[in-house]
């Protein structure tokens, strides 16, 4: 069925729309192959998001009551730029796509970004997501093929741990 008049709106998350954003990275993680690799809990994104030391903020997509798209995203730190946004995460669910939604999550987290006097917004996207890198170019994105994302993760950084 296809949604050719839905009436939608963009506000900032609240605590009560973390189940509904766990159920929508738990189908990102499905779409990007990766299901297995979401530990994080409603619990840690509730802590996390709206707790007294909230470390990422979260924007909404909101059609008839139900949460149909998200927008996470955090301010990361450049030693070249200064502060600049970080959108982590942008997901709108598949019975909402076409409608504007996307771009408008994205536009909200690029408005916080300038307004807020950033230097630079930055993501990821998988080299494989042709929709989604097609959807970044024609929003006037550079997509970098230069640089490499690294990371630690599990065993490999427990062996950090101090004893």
């Amino acid at each position: 069925m296809e949604n050719t008049r839905v009436d939608w709106t963009i506000r900032p998350g609240r605590l009560e729309d973390v189940p509904a954003i766990h159920r929508m990275i738990v189908d990102l993680a499905i779409y990007e192959r990766a299901e297995s690799e979401v530990v994080n809990t409603i619990e840690a994104l509730s802590a996390d998001g709206f707790g007294p030391e909230a470390i990422f903020e979260l924007e909404v997509a909101e059609a008839e009551g139900q949460i149909v798209g998200m927008a996470l995203w955090y301010v990361k730190y450049s030693t070249w730029k200064g502060k600049c946004g970080y959108l982590e995460d942008l997901m709108v669910a598949e019975s909402h796509r076409g409608l504007g939604i996307g771009k408008a999550l994205f536009d909200e987290v690029a408005r916080a970004s300038a307004n807020r006097g950033y230097l630079r917004m930055e993501w990821q996207v998988l080299e494989w997501n042709e929709a989604a890198i097609g959807f970044y170019k024609r929003l006037g994105a550079e997509m970098d093929e230069e640089w490499f994302n690294g990371k630690l993760t599990g065993e490999v950084l427990s062996d950090y741990k101090v004893a």
